[in-house]
């Protein structure tokens, strides 16, 4: 790779990284803002109040136009589990990169 080829290739490495250390940034800190929301979304799946909601969903007793996605038996399964692959993913991606 010859000189200028090389410097305007390390120059692009160094935009797209600038960009996206700002953007994993970012999405850290909201990540962890929502950690302990996340922590009760997965109380109430795991308790009580979820399955009286969901019984009342089933039996007709709520609202026909509230948003309801929560009492869907897979979407809190769903984002949950995401949550936690994703987690272990960056865990994976951050031993790499400590490793190197």
């Amino acid at each position: 790779m010859e000189q200028i080829e090389r410097i305007a290739y390390m120059e692009q490495i160094l935009d797209e990284l600038t960009a996206l250390t700002g953007t994993l940034s970012e999405a850290a800190e909201r990540y962890e803002t929502l950690r302990p929301r996340i922590r009760e979304l997965s109380d109430y799946y795991a308790g009580e109040d979820w399955k009286r909601d969901f019984a009342d969903d089933e039996a007709g007793k709520l609202p026909a136009d509230l948003k309801r996605g929560v009492l869907s038996e897979d979407g809190i399964y769903n984002a949950l589990t995401e949550d936690r692959e994703t987690l272990a993913r960056l865990l994976d991606v951050v031993s790499a990169a400590i490793r190197d």
